[in-house]
């Protein structure tokens, strides 16, 4: 059985984990409805999670994930990462990889005003 997979981070076509997706299918370029807010976690990788008011779209990309590739993906990602629901514009409700909210808010840098991982990145002139 496969499912669709948000990745809106290092996961991305051209960025440093994209291989670990080796086994999927790219569905296409997606945006989130306006109900996330995005942290840069220490510059490493995004960190975002649902918000009942002052979201932002974020920008990503979608996968078909088979089961038995989720485990790998899953296995390279960085800490604290999950599983989860998420909302996106034209109304799908793909999986995504989240962050625990109280693990970002106060802790690492808010990026919500990119609504994008590769923008923020550009615009730090950090690697990812």
């Amino acid at each position: 059985m496969s499912f669709e997979l948000f990745v809106n981070g290092t996961l991305m076509r051209g960025l440093a984990l994209h291989g670990n997706l080796a086994g999927t299918e790219f569905l296409g370029a997606a945006v989130t409805e306006p109900v996330y807010r995005i942290y840069s976690i220490n510059d490493v990788h995004p960190g975002m999670f649902e918000v009942e008011e002052g979201g932002v779209a974020v920008k990503g990309e979608v996968y078909l994930v088979p089961e038995d590739v989720w485990a790998a993906i899953e296995a390279g990602e960085p800490p604290n990462l999950y599983r989860g629901e998420v909302k996106l514009a034209d109304g799908r409700r793909p999986f995504g990889i989240l962050y625990p909210r109280e693990l970002a808010e106060g802790k690492h840098r808010d990026i919500s005003g990119f609504g994008d991982w590769r923008a923020y990145m550009d615009d730090a002139g950090g690697k990812s």
